[in-house]
This record gives structure tokens, C-alpha cells and sequence, in this order.
């Protein structure tokens, strides 16, 4: 099965600007971006385990992405994804969930992180409470919430809150502003972002998130199916 880049998501990333100098390109922009995409949709958790899912799937990746010099190194990929304007590629991703509200008339449920108020206590060396949660936006009720760990963040509370929620057919929005470090990690976050969303739209089986990961990563027709399902 051929994966046609110009009629799914990526259409939404043409307008991205490249940050690279021209002399420095070996690769091009938008095969680093559908690597990292379809990667990410498929479990990869950081930018080596892009480089190894890129270099596991390089046969099937030629068959419709340019790949002049190969699968670029985590080091390139994350480079770029460094360097990538995130309010601009963030309004990439904002453009194809609009497109997915738009086509399927779909309801909104934001993400949101929060810390509980006098959760505070010095005395008793208790830090504040985070915790991530998730509001029906047309109905403003909250649907669930799940505890961050301590010494972890944001990101990795949100997959198990999204396990928790009946969801099928909803649009996932997350406040970027949360987790904003610098370039890449926010980048990566939108990357998951979006992996998230294209996934738990899907109706063709029935599992977990990380079933679904876990499947994308090994049938690449169903990784296509996914990817192209708007």
C-alpha cells in the first residue's frame, strides 16, 4: 500500500519554513517530519528511536518519501526539530485539528495541567500536586484526572488519562504552553500530540493506546490507514 503524503495530514506542514541553511540540507524537511510522524505513531519515544524505526522501515519509507541521503541520524532529527519554529508548527497541527472538528463535527476536549490549590505544605515537605485533567469543553465538566508523578511531567500522565476516558470520535487539544522548555522537547510533545489523536480516531480495532502503537509499528497498512483517515 502507497502512503500519498500530499492528500493526508502532511498537506497541513507544506508551509513550514525550513530553518536550515541551503548548504547544510542532506535531507529533505518534509521527509524528517513524516519519519518523526509516522515514527512517533508507531511508539518511537525519543529522536534515536526515530532513527531506528526509520532505518528498520527505509524499504517501505522510499516508496513515497524522498530520502536523498538516507534515513537522517537522531542527531539531524533532532537538530531540526530544535531549530523548527514551534508556534509555527504548532499552527500546523492546529490547522489539521480543525480540519478533523470541521469534517467530523466532532466535540473538543482540552487536556489541561494543573496544581491543586493549598496542596502545598513546607512543614511536612509535601511539594504541590500536579495533576492533568480533562474537561467535556461543550459541557464543562470534568471527565478525569490523573496525578504527575513525582520527578516525572505533564506528558507522561496524559496517555494514562486518555486510557481512562471514553473517547472515540473526540478532538484531543493540549495547552502547549505547559510544556514548553525550548524547541524540541515541545516539538516531540506536538509530535505525540498528534499521534494521539490520529490513533485514538481510529474505529478499526478495538484496543489500548499502546496496542494500537504497538500494531502501527509492525503493519504498516495499518499505520496507512490511520495516517490517512480523514
Amino acid at each position: 500500500m502507497t502512503l500519498n503524503l500530499e492528500s493526508t495530514i502532511l498537506k497541513h506542514f507544506d508551509e513550514l519554513e525550513d530553518p536550515r541553511i541551503e548548504r547544510t540540507k542532506q535531507h529533505q524537511l518534509i521527509d524528517i517530519v513524516a519519519l518523526a510522524i509516522l515514527a512517533v505513531l508507531a511508539g518511537a519515544d525519543g529522536w534515536t528511536a526515530i532513527e531506528t524505526y526509520g532505518q528498520g522501515k527505509v524499504e517501505w519509507l522510499s516508496q513515497f518519501l524522498g530520502l536523498p541521503n538516507g534515513i537522517p541520524s537522531h542527531d539531524t532529527i533532532a537538530r531540526v526539530f530544535s531549530r523548527l519554529d514551534p508556534q509555527a508548527f504548532e499552527q500546523c497541527f492546529l490547522n489539521w485539528i480543525a480540519s478533523i472538528t470541521q469534517a467530523l463535527g466532532a466535540q473538543v476536549i482540552p487536556i489541561d495541567g494543573k496544581q491543586l490549590r493549598q496542596s502545598f505544605d513546607r512543614n511536612q515537605g509535601q511539594q504541590a500536586i500536579q495533576v492533568v485533567s480533562a474537561w467535556a469543553s461543550q459541557h464543562r465538566i470534568v471527565l478525569g484526572q490523573v496525578k504527575v508523578e513525582a520527578k516525572s511531567n505533564e506528558i507522561t500522565a496524559i496517555p494514562k488519562l486518555l486510557e481512562m476516558l471514553s473517547i472515540r470520535g473526540c478532538i484531543i487539544t493540549i495547552d502547549a504552553s505547559r510544556i514548553r522548555k525550548n524547541h524540541a522537547p515541545e516539538n516531540f510533545a506536538l509530535l505525540r500530540h498528534l499521534a494521539l489523536n490520529l490513533l485514538n480516531r481510529d474505529k478499526s480495532v478495538k484496543g489500548s493506546l499502546r496496542q494500537k502503537r504497538y500494531r502501527a509499528g509492525l503493519d504498516n497498512n495499518y499505520l496507512v490507514k490511520v495516517i490517512t483517515s480523514i
